[in-house]
């Protein structure tokens, strides 16, 4: 069983964790981020963009000139697609964008996300985050003493450090249900406090 150490907010060593080999200490399969990072864009995609064909677009119900003797091309509708205000060739349709996969799969991922995270020096456990006064100096301060960058925060519910971290650009936080491959690959470093990593543990042994 692999252990982790913990910090409080002024990167001060103060504890360790045993953590599940499983999970933290587990081999790195790249090739599945792009499997499961593809399916979680193509779940946010609406499918909802939409065109008319020319059996569509109202009116044209008439035949604008005769077929012969006038000069022009025939012409039997003012709908057709070679017409301003006609229909739309080959237009999207709604449709779902929805990409499946496996459960273990997404699992597997994320697992070798967090040993890659490791090795690279690039994730941090602190024993908690507390913001007293809501203030975003007060976030920035505790962020610059743990030496992060573009960081990915995963707490429990915490309006307050979710409110101060709103104004700091290339940080997020995140609850331990919602933390995902995405957002992990996203931001650079990864800080979790100590009670999430317990929950993340589970999510991905059960």
């Amino acid at each position: 069983m692999a252990t982790l150490d913990v910090y409080n907010t002024n990167r001060e060593k103060v504890s360790q964790i045993d953590v599940e080999d499983a999970v933290f200490d587990a081999q790195i399969k790249e090739h599945l981020f792009y499997d499961v990072v593809r399916m979680q864009l193509a779940g946010r995609r609406r499918g909802t963009a939409d065109t008319k064909t020319r059996s569509e677009v109202r009116g044209g119900g008439r035949k604008p000139w005769r077929q012969k003797g006038t000069g022009r091309a025939r012409a039997g509708t003012i709908r057709s697609p070679l017409w301003k205000g006609g229909g739309v060739v080959f237009g999207p349709k709604p449709r779902d964008y929805t990409i499946k996969v496996n459960k273990k799969v997404r699992k597997l991922a994320l697992c070798s996300l967090l040993t890659k995270k490791i090795k690279e020096n690039s994730l941090l456990v602190v024993d908690k985050i507390d913001i007293a006064d809501s203030k975003t100096k007060e976030l920035k301060n505790i962020l610059d003493k743990l030496e992060t960058q573009s960081v990915l925060i995963v707490d429990e519910e915490n309006s307050k450090l979710m409110s101060c971290a709103q104004n700091i650009s290339d940080t997020k936080v995140v609850p331990p249900e919602g933390f995902n491959l995405y957002d992990a690959l996203y931001y650079k470093d990864l800080v979790i406090t100590e009670q999430c990593v317990e929950k993340i543990q589970r999510r991905l042994l059960i």
